[in-house]
């Protein structure tokens, strides 16, 4: 079932257009990410999901709701983690949570997300004491405090070290599997392809490409490359036979084969057959970044 769509989405600042054309749908119990380099117009595009801008152009329909006109109705099953939302530094993380949960009709046990979120320990803790990253669960929290059965979630691991990046990535994949649908607002490749189920690449306010992180990959290289050492002599000639092998390449005593279908099964048969090892063997294929890079022409968002 579609949960979002949002169809010729466009929006406007004076003379610059931060959001021209957008288009994409939601499926619900997704994982749906936004992936774009910082000003392509990926936070205006889910400020205007969420009811926080009115969009110059185009429709969005968010849980059956229309953004514009059913804001109230809207927050009531959509949940929100802003990139800039300010807290007060005072506020412990119990109070902040309770003033979130008076907002809603409904809302969720505060203490039972303290537990789900690993916060339990500093509920009496005011919020500038806090880290970066239990300052993320907390907004996870936030987003979560109302019942919600969408929440999206806006650059949530911006200026984390890697280890409370992965941890607040586990939490996202748990948001999913209590029946969440997630949308993800990020510039990080790793994480687009560590999460999402799709993803919605979009630069300079427009979608470039919308697919799986995989069949952007795709999209950019269907090629497979291979390097190692072999531990024995190994006649290129016979490696150049093989339908599946494009190249063969030597640096030094590695050699790096690229091609494509079932390359790596076909090389490696071959090896063993010859009683050949293939030390320091490294598979390599085609990443978002390569996406990125092929279908924009430009760096990728990270």
């Amino acid at each position: 079932m579609t949960v979002i769509e949002v169809d010729g989405l466009h929006k406007r600042y004076g003379e610059l257009t931060a959001v021209h054309d957008v288009s994409f749908t939601v499926a619900e119990g997704e994982i749906f990410g936004i992936l774009g380099p910082n000003g392509a117009g990926k936070t205006t595009t889910v400020e205007c999901l969420s009811g926080l801008r009115v969009p110059d152009g185009g429709t969005v329909s968010v849980l059956g709701h229309d953004p514009r006109h059913e804001r109230d109705a809207l927050r009531q099953v959509l949940g929100v983690q802003l990139q800039e939302s300010g807290l007060p530094d005072r506020l412990t993380v119990r109070e902040i949570l309770d003033l979130f949960a008076s907002f809603y009709r409904r809302p969720a046990d505060s203490a039972e997300l303290l537990d789900r979120l690993g916060l339990r320990d500093k509920a009496a803790a005011r919020y500038k004491k806090l880290s970066g990253g239990q300052k993320q669960r907390l907004a996870i929290a936030l987003a979560m405090i109302g019942n919600p059965r969408a929440v999206i979630l806006d650059e949530l691991t911006t200026g984390l070290d890697p280890h409370a990046r992965r941890n607040t990535w586990e939490l996202v994949e748990q948001v999913r599997a209590g029946g969440v649908t997630v949308v993800l607002v990020t510039h990080f490749m790793e994480e687009a392809e560590r999460l999402c189920d799709r993803v919605a690449l979009i630069d300079a306010g427009r979608v470039v490409a919308v697919d799986t992180p995989a069949g952007l990959a795709a999209r950019a290289d269907r090629n497979q490359r291979m390097r190692f050492r072999p531990s024995a002599e190994l006649d290129e000639a016979v490696l150049r036979a093989l339908p599946e092998v494009s190249t063969v390449t030597w640096h030094g005593p590695q050699v790096e084969i690229t091609g494509d279908g079932n390359l790596v099964l076909a090389v490696t048969s071959l090896l063993a057959r010859r009683r050949i090892i293939a030390a320091d063997l490294r598979v390599e294929q085609a990443t978002l970044d390569d996406a990125f890079i092929a279908l924009t022409g430009h760096d990728g968002a990270s």
